[in-house]
């Protein structure tokens, strides 16, 4: 019987029959494996605790992202080591666009020179784009009483080592522009690290230091006359405060340095994700109620596209590794 036509014939149409079914298989796996992206929800990977400015921005932005995308935006705090944590753990997840990264540029400009062993986010990461820009406010304790930045660099030089200015920890951008401060002035000031802007803040209102660059958190405080605004960074005055003069102005000169935050991913992610995250990005921080919950942490809304993006971080990279290298700022 095994070897008659019709058991032949038969053999020939189940074998047919199991390829086809097997090909039609292995093209369904194929379409679920390259499904549009996105088609689950993305995770944005905080460094820093929940409330904290970069954490508020990967909040509003991922809701508006949430809504023009499809998926829910989802945040995992990872805070330590000044964002270096979520470093980690963004440069080791899977590069397909559902792990991404919200964090001040300093983790690319100044953490792989200030921290060691060194991480290498410049390697490991991808910039998407911008989401915003905080200028920083140079603020000093109400009973210092000098009214501008000229008096207190006087009054810094007049009397060397005995002014101190608070930061929000060693590393922070608070201490970075601080120290680009002494440098361009020509001043001897002693930095007082704390456990963040908050507490930096309480110290200068309590008065038990003089001065710090604020991040925009003590907007209030200075409204209400606790303390006074000297000046500002960067190239043009706050809109927040435009009667406060920037440092440039006022002839101290290269302490132009701010806080820009963006989105990154993964190194290897697909340039047709970022491209699409990056037009989804601009659309989100056009918003008017993104805008406004910027500024009422003190941030410009202002999205970059990748190429700009990476532009900014290598200028500042530039500025930040020469500055901790000449004033050895290198943490353990």
């Amino acid at each position: 019987m095994t070897g008659s036509p019709f058991f032949a014939i038969s053999l020939r149409r189940l074998l047919h029959t199991a390829a086809a079914t097997l090909f039609l298989l292995a093209g369904s796996g194929g379409a679920q494996a390259q499904a549009p992206w996105p088609s689950k929800p993305i995770r944005f990977v905080v460094g820093f605790p929940p409330g904290g400015t970069t954490d508020v921005m990967a909040r509003v932005v991922g809701t508006a992202l949430g809504k023009s995308l499809g998926q829910p935006i989802i945040v995992d705090n990872r805070p330590g080591a000044s964002g270096n944590i979520a470093v980690s753990e963004t440069a080791k997840a899977a590069p397909d666009g559902y792990t991404l990264m919200v964090a001040p540029i300093s983790v690319q400009t100044a953490n792989p020179f200030l921290f060691r062993p060194a991480l290498h986010p410049e390697r490991d990461l991808r910039p998407v784009g911008s989401l915003g820009y905080a200028q920083l406010y140079l603020v000093a304790k109400k009973s210092l009483g000098v009214k501008t930045a000229n008096e207190l660099v006087a009054m810094a030089k007049a009397a060397p080592g005995k002014l101190s200015y608070g930061s929000g920890g060693a590393g922070t951008q608070m201490h970075l522009v601080g120290e680009l401060f002494k440098q361009q002035a020509g001043i001897d000031v002693v930095h007082v690290p704390d456990r963040g802007a908050a507490p930096a803040l309480q110290d200068v209102l309590a008065g038990q230091i003089d001065y710090y660059f604020d991040p925009a958190s003590g907007f209030q405080h200075i409204r209400e006359g606790r303390a006074h605004l000297l000046a500002v960074t960067g190239t043009k005055r706050s809109p927040f405060f435009p009667d406060a003069p920037t440092l440039t102005e006022l002839g101290i000169k290269g302490v132009e340095l701010g806080n820009w935050f963006g989105v990154f991913a993964p190194a290897g992610t697909p340039a047709e994700i970022v491209a699409r995250l990056g037009v989804e990005i601009a659309k989100a921080v056009a918003q008017p109620e993104v805008k406004q919950s910027f500024a009422d942490l003190g941030t410009e809304a202002i999205a970059q596209n990748a190429d700009t993006f990476r532009k900014t971080i290598a200028s500042e990279t530039q500025l930040l590794s020469a500055l901790i290298k000449e004033r050895n700022l290198v943490v353990d």
